[in-house]
């Protein structure tokens, strides 16, 4: 399972949208939905 399929786990188990997540990790949605959130960190 790769960071990006755990990330997409999580979010769903809590009932995140991309938006969401992206607002509490203090970044982009875009960076969410592109998985360059996953290369940067």
């Amino acid at each position: 399972m790769t960071l990006g399929q755990k990330i997409k786990e999580i979010r769903k188990r809590f009932g995140l949208s991309q938006e969401q997540l992206a607002e509490f990790m203090n970044v982009s949605r875009q960076a969410i939905t592109n998985g360059k959130l996953m290369e940067e960190y």
